[in-house]
């Protein structure tokens, strides 16, 4: 049992007393305007003291000491997901662990609650410029996501996070990690930088953490995330988290986890049940009026639309500015401080659209999401579910609405082998006529035209000017590299 008071006095550092006043926080509002106002700033902050928003005494079950299931009460946690029933037990029993699960299913605290508990119940003194545990995200915004969720999880105990991400001054990271910390989420790129201007050591690292797998490796990440696990201690638990297991990811667990346990709660390769998914045959000249159509007709519903390229993401923006829909969008090229804002803004309710390339948007784990749609087809199909994954999360409904231009049938059929169902085609009037294919799929071992072929329909057939029969600059993908994060 852990032995540490939750609710302290914060210029003391003594328990409150225990006759002070347990608010809703809804209820602190009426302390202004009550006669029993508050004499001064110190009891103010007695007064607003949470109480447990929920009864989350089942999570003790799986392991979990009584402060962290404390700490989940207030946060509002009644139950665990089944990933967190089936990852928390074995990653409290030291073991290493390979997870399949899309996110949304409460992957986060799958590894987040039992690392929080192992650290707390083996306290050493922490080394200058070191960290305990490292969580590896493949984009800024997930790991800024998975940080806030330790800041959650963590707020009333002695431990203390920090996060270092690319497009953020790598120098007040240094400093923030002078002096070690508990838990360090980063992304690959900047976790070297870090370490190549000896502004972190990895030999102190017992706790690694591969979150979104599969797309740090889709991303060109594999290279760097081997670099660092050879660095990092040997004696080490790793926990890797990933959507699907490709031949890659297959790989990588094989080489660097030792008989690790593979917990898993989606079947491969599969997409969310209660996301109703739909089809469009379009030119590309009538992409923007189906999405145009389709926001008109769904006001103050949160939409993401994908977008293959940084510079469509912008074009989309401007044109449907000029349709006066307001878009924000997030890529590779816009700065931490514009992605961040976009997304805060997104969450608050002041955008309802946002546009977004598959890198930036892997990050995005926003509650309330109505619709996606996938304006460009992606290339990998697996990006498809990881896309339409951004919907119908906590039990709720979600739509996915796909847009194929004819150059792009190779995607659709690759989306569909790997998804293992047709998408149901809709039509919209004046706009799909007659751009319903009539012909069969290819057979599995067709050969040519693949994604590595030159004359595929890969991102260099779609940014060519030749498919615009009225002169307007259609919205077009394009094969941009992500920079180093």
């Amino acid at each position: 049992m852990l032995t540490y008071e939750l609710l302290l006095d914060e210029k003391t550092g003594k328990k409150a007393a225990s006759n002070v006043t347990i608010l809703k926080k809804d209820e602190a509002s009426l302390l202004t305007s009550s006669s029993s106002k508050p004499k001064n700033r110190d009891e103010k902050k007695k007064q607003r003291v949470e109480q447990p928003k929920s009864d989350a005494s089942a999570f003790s079950k799986l392991g979990l000491d009584a402060e962290i299931v404390k700490a989940l009460g207030f946060l509002g946690y009644t139950l665990p997901t089944p990933i967190q029933s089936q990852a928390i037990p074995a990653v409290l029993n030291s073991k290493d662990l390979v997870g399949l699960a899309q996110t949304g299913t409460g992957k986060t605290a799958a590894f987040a609650l039992p690392l929080i508990q192992q650290l707390l119940m083996n306290p050493i003194a922490i080394k200058g410029r070191s960290a305990r545990a490292i969580i590896l995200s493949p984009t800024r915004e997930l790991a800024l996501q998975i940080h806030e969720a330790f800041v959650s999880f963590g707020k009333r105990l002695p431990l203390n996070f920090t996060h270092a991400i690319g497009g953020a001054p790598i120098r007040k990271q240094m400093r923030d990690l002078s002096k070690g910390v508990d838990i360090l989420v980063a992304t690959p790129g900047r976790l070297e930088d870090l370490v190549d201007q000896k502004g972190l050591r990895l030999d102190e690292t017992k706790f690694l953490v591969l979150d979104e797998a599969d797309q740090m490796l889709d991303i060109g990440f594999l290279p760097a995330v081997k670099r660092i696990i050879s660095k990092v201690n040997k004696d080490r638990q790793t926990l890797l988290f990933s959507a699907t297991m490709s031949k890659e990811i297959k790989k990588l667990t094989e080489t660097y986890l030792t008989d690790p346990v593979q917990v898993s709660v989606t079947p491969e390769n599969s997409t969310v049940d209660k996301i109703e998914q739909s089809l469009m045959h379009l030119s590309k000249q009538n992409k923007g009026l189906a999405l145009q159509r389709i926001i008109s007709a769904n006001p103050k519903k949160r939409v993401i639309v994908f977008s293959r390229t940084k510079h469509g993401s912008d074009k989309l923006v401007k044109w449907l500015g000029t349709q006066n829909i307001g878009a924000d969008a997030i890529h590779g090229n816009k700065s931490q401080g514009q992605r961040q804002r976009a997304l805060d803004d997104f969450k608050k309710g002041k955008t309802y659209i946002l546009i977004a390339t598959d890198i930036a948007a892997r990050g995005i784990d926003i509650p309330g999401i109505e619709i996606v749609i996938n304006f460009d087809l992606p290339n990998v199909p697996e990006s498809y579910v990881h896309r339409i994954g951004r919907t119908a999360r906590a039990g709720a409904d979600g739509k996915a609405i796909a847009f194929c231009a004819p150059d792009e049938h190779k995607q659709l059929w690759d989306i569909e082998k790997i998804i293992k169902m047709d998408i149901p085609v809709v039509e919209m009037e004046g706009l799909t006529q007659n751009l319903i294919p009539n012909f069969e799929k290819p057979a599995p071992r067709r050969r040519g035209g693949g994604a590595n072929s030159k004359r595929g329909s890969g991102p260099r057939d779609n940014n060519s000017r030749n498919n615009s029969k009225s002169g307007k600059k259609p919205f077009r993908g394009g094969g941009n590299k992500s920079p180093r994060r």
